[in-house]
């Protein structure tokens, strides 16, 4: 039997231990590391419809703990992704998440539409974008577009589809309902915080979008509680992320009611973060006398 094993609904992962959209590429900038298929997962970096070359630099910057990120979603857009990045993680030996981002809930039908082929096992719904028709409210900070969006991706691909949802509202658990009552088969969380940092020589913000999204070790209490809250709030499955670093940070998701979870700017710090994980977690079930690592999903709430 395998202890690791990881059942998504749809979505059937040999282990729980993915890595985070744009963390990790599309796999090629780390299969020289290792086996790639030793991984439950890839999310791949976010797509769009069309190409976008992102924001200006300055845009990534180091802080105490984590990093902030304003990289505005630069990417080829779909049709390069199909072409010229799909062909070569098909040969990964990995279930392929595409995380795709939109500027109106129709992008999202488009995109789901488009990515609803071969090679694709689910696709992850970035809705911490704003909605250029609504005067740039962001999608995963309004329960009814969240639901929308929802929505018209469920109605354009039969792939599972992962929402995922950011931590920036103030009751993250009615967002979780809303994309479950808009078809959500899996939740992903969290995504980034919004932070900033400034150059006290230049006195001017760092980043030249003033603000971008904070990740790392210092947000993992958060995350954790976050995905705790939304556990008890809805009936399907989570991966966990935000700030894991280790097996132990690995567990804690996991008992607060991750069925997986996924490494996002651990990989920049080791690559071999994730691998160590696996390992980690196959050792402590070991030592538990645990046939598998669903027996302790939930389990803080016991």
């Amino acid at each position: 039997m395998n202890k690791l094993e990881c059942n998504l609904g749809k979505l059937l992962l040999k282990n729980p231990i993915t890595v985070a959209s744009g963390t990790f590429g599309s796999g090629k900038e780390f299969k020289d590391f290792y086996d790639l298929s030793l991984l439950g997962g890839i999310m791949v970096k976010g797509t769009t419809p069309k190409k976008r070359i992102g924001n200006k630099p300055q845009r990534l910057v180091e802080t105490s703990g984590g990093i902030i990120n304003s990289i505005g979603l630069a990417n080829g857009g779909v049709n390069d992704f199909i072409n010229n990045i799909l062909p070569e993680t098909k040969n990964y030996g990995t279930e392929i998440i595409v995380n795709i981002s939109g500027g109106t809930i129709d992008d999202y039908g488009y995109m789901a539409e488009k990515l609803s082929i071969d090679g694709v096992s689910a696709l992850e719904v970035n809705i911490s974008c704003p909605n250029v028709k609504a005067g740039g409210i962001t999608f995963g900070t309004d329960p009814k577009m969240a639901y929308e969006v929802t929505k018209m991706v469920k109605n354009n691909t039969s792939k599972p589809i992962i929402m995922k949802l950011s931590p920036n509202v103030t009751d993250i658990s009615i967002m979780a309902q809303a994309v479950e009552g808009g078809g959500a088969d899996i939740i992903s969380m969290i995504n980034t915080l919004i932070g900033m940092a400034i150059d006290i020589e230049k006195q001017k913000p760092i980043i030249n979008n003033i603000i971008g999204g904070y990740s790392g070790p210092p947000i993992k209490p958060i995350a954790l509680r976050m995905v705790y809250e939304v556990y008890k709030s809805v009936n399907i499955p989570i991966i966990g992320m935000g700030g894991i670093m280790n097996t132990t940070d690995a567990l804690e998701f996991i008992m607060a009611g991750a069925t997986a979870i996924s490494i996002g700017t651990a990989n920049f710090v080791d690559p071999y973060i994730p691998l160590n994980i696996i390992d980690g977690i196959e050792k402590f079930l070991d030592r538990k006398c645990l046939k598998s690592y669903t027996q302790i999903i939930g389990a803080a709430h016991r």
